[in-house]
């Protein structure tokens, strides 16, 4: 299945894309696509539908992020091994995790924003986990049976708030609107392989990051595995897992950033399009 939640900020409502590519509204059913619905038995109830008996959504409504409520939105840096060799990092030992704040969550097609004053926002296009139920302490072996499903998401990343504001990189993670996540969250069962789907990120239609899953240096598994053995991941919480090479900052002989009005598409095999326009904060 293919969950999406739509409607203005602040007011979005669940809803299904069919076979044939149309939104259903799925209100009637659920409150919403979050922690509270994303369990194997609510899914299955919602994959049971007839989704022609759900009602048509008229019109091109604004698409929301795919999760609602996101309770811990963690991230893992330099997770491929061709975008470690690129920023001239070394393979980490184990994930290297930090946080995206939840005020940076928008909706896969709404702006992003650079903070006031920025010349060094950048692109990462990056897999997004969705849990499903909580665990902890589980092993590789178990471990994607605690995911609902997959989506895209955009870790936009401030360059200079992230290495020269002292501190962890949190700092040039968080902005607002720096996490587009979605269009849709698809439910495990539709993805396949996910250590095998291909990622783009296009700028302005040119095309900057080329990559896919199967060169993540700890899989989707081995960093569930890793970061439940730390504290308890709950339904809801949302997973991103690093980006492949092509980023800005890593552009020879000099690096390059987003400025006011570029276009940023991304897209994951199975997964859907993402598209941004970019602004700045006066």
């Amino acid at each position: 299945m293919k969950l999406v939640r739509f409607g203005a900020v602040g007011e979005e409502k669940p809803g299904m894309i069919d076979a044939d590519g149309v939104l259903r509204d799925l209100s009637a059913h659920i409150a919403d696509i979050n922690g509270a619905h994303l369990s194997d038995a609510t899914l299955a109830i919602l994959k049971g539908l007839d989704p022609s008996s759900l009602p048509a959504v008229e019109g091109s409504p604004r698409l929301g992020a795919c999760v609602g409520d996101i309770g811990k939105f963690l991230c893992i840096g330099l997770n491929y091994s061709d975008h470690a060799a690129e920023t001239g990092a070394a393979i980490p030992e184990h994930p290297i995790l930090f946080f995206k704040a939840n005020s940076a969550v928008v909706g896969a097609y709404d702006d992003v924003i650079m903070p006031r004053g920025s010349t060094h926002t950048d692109w990462e296009v990056e897999l997004g986990v969705i849990i499903g139920k909580e665990c902890k302490y589980v092993s590789e072996a178990d471990a994607l049976d605690y995911v609902a499903g997959y989506c895209v998401i955009n870790d936009v990343s401030e360059r200079h708030f992230q290495t020269q504001l002292t501190g962890q990189w949190t700092k040039g993670k968080s902005c607002d609107t720096f996490g587009p996540t979605g269009p849709w969250l698809v439910t495990k069962d539709e993805v396949g392989d996910v250590q095998n789907l291909a990622m783009t990120l296009d700028v302005n239609g040119k095309r900057m990051q080329t990559g896919n899953t199967n060169t993540m240096i700890f899989t989707v598994a081995q960093i569930i595995e890793h970061l439940s053995g730390l504290m308890t991941l709950h339904p809801g919480d949302v997973i991103t897992t690093g980006t492949p090479p092509g980023v800005g900052m890593g552009i020879k002989p000099e690096p390059v950033y987003l400025k006011k009005g570029d276009v940023m598409e991304l897209t994951i095999e199975g997964l859907g399009v993402q598209r941004q326009t970019v602004g700045q904060d006066a």
